[in-house]
């Protein structure tokens, strides 16, 4: 009976508010003002929101990232590391990578075969961003075939790469300047920190259903002075 009642009762609100009028943008807009910063100040504030959530950010340029990404390599001993081998920056390092390494690289492939059980064996995967939230200290990723959800979310350890200019103050902003209501992918991802959970004892965990690390490399253009 109590589950009844209960069931008519959100039915009843239901039935009464059938002509409610979902609010245009500009009440929206009205009802809440999303921050509007300059590029110095985005990068200031989405760092602190990612370093407070456990994110290990290094800023750099368009030149010397890929010799930062070995040297983080090397420090943190990850021994493999898989990328997308058809980007623009897994060209790069592998025209880099073209003599002896320490490090195993492995060109993401599709699962099946011997690279699936390679891809649940490698340490880190290398990825880049479609673009990056300030307000809320959060990275987009547009998950395709060449860098599939699969690359985020197995390996322990993830390094994202971001681009200063594809760094927004809200998420609306980023909606409207990139146009997604054009061209939106099967799914993206928002990614806030490394991976966490509290539902374990009431203990806060990292690594639980992803990655315990999460590595992002701000990438400047290179004529900034870092």
């Amino acid at each position: 009976m109590k589950n009844n009642q209960a069931r008519n009762n959100i039915l009843g609100r239901l039935r009464s508010e059938k002509d409610f009028q979902f609010p245009t943008k500009t009440e929206l807009t009205a009802q809440r003002q999303w921050p509007e910063w300059e590029i110095e100040d985005r990068v200031r504030h989405w760092r602190k929101q990612m370093e407070a959530v456990r994110t290990e950010v290094h800023e750099t340029t368009h030149r010397n990232w890929p010799e930062l990404l070995e040297s983080l390599l090397q420090k943190k001993q990850i021994k493999s590391l898989t990328y997308a081998a058809g980007k623009e920056h897994g060209k790069l390092l592998q025209a880099r990578w073209q003599e002896e390494s320490p490090v195993t690289h492995l060109p993401y492939q599709p699962i099946g075969g011997e690279f699936t059980k390679q891809l649940f064996q490698v340490d880190a995967a290398l990825t880049s961003t479609k673009a990056a939230i300030a307000e809320t200290g959060t990275l987009v990723l547009w998950p395709d075939e060449e860098e599939p959800r699969l690359m985020s979310l197995v390996p322990p350890i993830h390094i994202a790469l971001l681009e200063r200019d594809n760094l927004y103050s809200n998420f609306s902003q980023i909606m409207e300047e990139q146009q997604w209501a054009n061209s939106l992918p099967t799914n993206s991802l928002l990614i806030s920190g490394p991976s966490k959970t509290a539902d374990i004892e009431f203990q806060l965990a990292y690594g639980i259903h992803g990655p315990c690390e999460l590595i992002v490399l701000l990438i400047h253009p290179d004529e900034s002075s870092l």
